[in-house]
């Protein structure tokens, strides 16, 4: 059975369409059996925005915020920036961040090749009243999207129960949807 030349170990690679097949039920069945959730919730750490140490971003379009730790809100895209502009102005928004590499806030999924992967939301916003909303943007949709926003939704789910000092939610937002209904406030 031939394979791909760039590719010569890589079982990825097999021309031959049968063997693919064989090759994808043998990874699925083996995923299906080692991949699982656990099902515990432990809290290991906590991550506090001002102690984020220094880190560079690449030169793009940015923001200057008031009510981030951080100098700047460097937007993936316009609807990042016009998203951060919005909790800029929202009354029920005390504080948020862009939930940069550096800060460390991920969260493990199975993506859609049945892998262990990790998953950044955008943005990190407190609220007046203390609660917390872990914020998804997206201006276009994505294959891993509603993996992500299920596992998003488990973490809060699991945190509340792990703990009762702050309350956790999440929101998605849609750049269509935003910008037909203008929301004036985060919930």
């Amino acid at each position: 059975m031939p394979l791909h030349p760039n590719f010569p170990t890589s079982p990825h690679a097999i021309v031959d369409p049968a063997a693919g097949v064989l090759f994808e039920t043998f990874r699925k069945a083996v995923n299906a059996s080692t991949v699982r959730d656990a099902s515990t919730v432990a809290i290991d750490s906590v991550i506090r925005l001002r102690q984020t140490r220094p880190f560079v971003v690449r030169e793009q379009g940015y923001l200057v915020p008031k009510k981030s730790v951080f100098n700047r809100i460097i937007g993936d895209g316009g609807f990042e920036l016009k998203f951060a502009q919005f909790l800029e102005n929202c009354r029920d928004v005390v504080a948020y961040a862009k939930n940069y590499l550096a800060v460390g806030f991920r969260l493990d999924y199975v993506n859609s090749h049945s892998n262990i992967t990790n998953y950044y939301p955008d943005f990190l916003v407190k609220l007046t009243d203390g609660r917390v909303v872990i914020v998804e943007t997206k201006g276009r949709e994505e294959l891993e999207l509603p993996r992500n926003i299920e596992r998003l939704r488990q973490w809060c789910e699991d945190v509340n129960r792990a703990q009762s000092a702050v309350w956790y939610g999440f929101v998605y937002v849609d750049q269509a949807g935003f910008e037909k209904y203008r929301p004036k406030a985060l919930l």
